[in-house]
């Protein structure tokens, strides 16, 4: 299924505009990360940046030629994953983001046409944030950053009107990063969590954890019902050395944060409820093609399912049918 026409509401704004969303109360159920069905809308605050993806099926050789398959493609954490909610669930999706005057037009329509109802703030400096995959024979990916405009939101951007009609809020964990954007972040898990809006983080990488700090972000994460990472960096957070069983480390967070979701890649996913795995789900079969953004699907079809009022496991499920569609494919983006 696709998600909602992108109509009304949305749009490509300037700094400090009004970001008036319409509708109402959130109406959710409460329970930790639960969000009830088709009671309101999903927002995503993350980042849209523009991928340029590199699949090599040879080694890179360093000072010469490497033969590629080279592909420009829209992406960004926060933007994929609210595509894969909108191409699996039946709720609405929004999307607050910040980007460069370069390629706001075409990120924008991307979105639109991926059923996602945008909100781009436009950066009058920066251009929007790219990122190259190195893609190898096993479809394991390698990136290159440049964070752009994408961590430029600020509390500026954000309003309290955000939040009417939606009945759960997830962040981007790359918005963490870097000081701007991070208030912003602090100032939407805050304004949620007093409206009783449910909050997920997906920690988003592993490198940019261990250089902020594990603690550091999970005091900033206070308050959040969903934490969705990989093994890499559950293990990071949770401060097990990295022989550790993933299930020490996803019991251990689920004690900081309500409802802890590890991706596993092909080994699935892990659920950890209040101290304890409550569910092991299996991944879907499927030829890997490009790993990148499959944590994205991951969390896109979770939060969708979540929406429609599936329980944990079966929402891991519906992220692990998302996931193993996104590596057939080039990019982080659903078809």
């Amino acid at each position: 299924m696709t998600g909602r026409p992108a109509d009304g509401g949305g749009g490509t704004t300037g700094p400090g505009a009004s970001h008036g969303a319409g509708g109402t109360g959130a109406g959710a159920d409460r329970s930790a990360g639960g969000t009830g069905a088709g009671r309101g809308a999903l927002l995503v605050v993350g980042d849209v940046v523009t991928d340029v993806v590199a699949v090599h099926p040879e080694p890179l050789a360093p000072g010469t030629d490497t033969a590629a398959r080279i592909r420009t493609l829209p992406g960004g954490a926060g933007a994929n994953a609210a595509c894969w909610a909108a191409r699996t669930g039946t709720a609405e999706v929004r999307l607050l983001a910040r980007v460069g005057a370069e390629s706001a037009p075409w990120h924008e329509r991307a979105l639109r046409d991926a059923g996602v109802r945008p909100r781009l703030v436009v950066d009058p400096a920066e251009p929007t944030g790219t990122v190259v995959a190195l893609v190898g024979k096993d479809a394991e990916r390698t990136f290159l950053t440049d964070s752009g405009a994408s961590l430029r939101l600020s509390p500026a951007d954000w309003a309290p009107e955000l939040l009417d009609g939606v009945a759960h809020l997830h962040l981007s964990g790359y918005l963490f990063f870097a000081g701007s954007s991070r208030e912003l972040a602090l100032v939407a898990l805050r304004a949620a969590v007093a409206r009783g809006v449910p909050v997920s983080v997906d920690p988003a990488s592993a490198g940019f954890l261990a250089a902020l700090g594990p603690g550091r972000f999970l005091d900033a994460v206070a308050g959040a019902a969903v934490l969705l990472p990989n093994e890499d960096e559950a293990r990071l957070l949770a401060g097990l050395p990295e022989p550790a069983g993933v299930g020490r480390a996803a019991a251990a967070l689920s004690l900081r944060v309500p409802l802890v979701v590890v991706t596993r890649g092909a080994a699935g996913a892990l659920v950890a409820e209040r101290g304890r795995i409550t569910a092991e789900v299996e991944a879907a079969p499927a030829e890997a093609v490009d790993s990148t953004g499959a944590g994205d699907a991951f969390t896109g079809g979770f939060l969708a399912a979540r929406l429609g009022g599936a329980g944990p496991a079966e929402a891991a499920r519906a992220g692990c049918r998302a996931a193993s569609a996104a590596v057939t494919r080039l990019g982080g983006r659903p078809g």
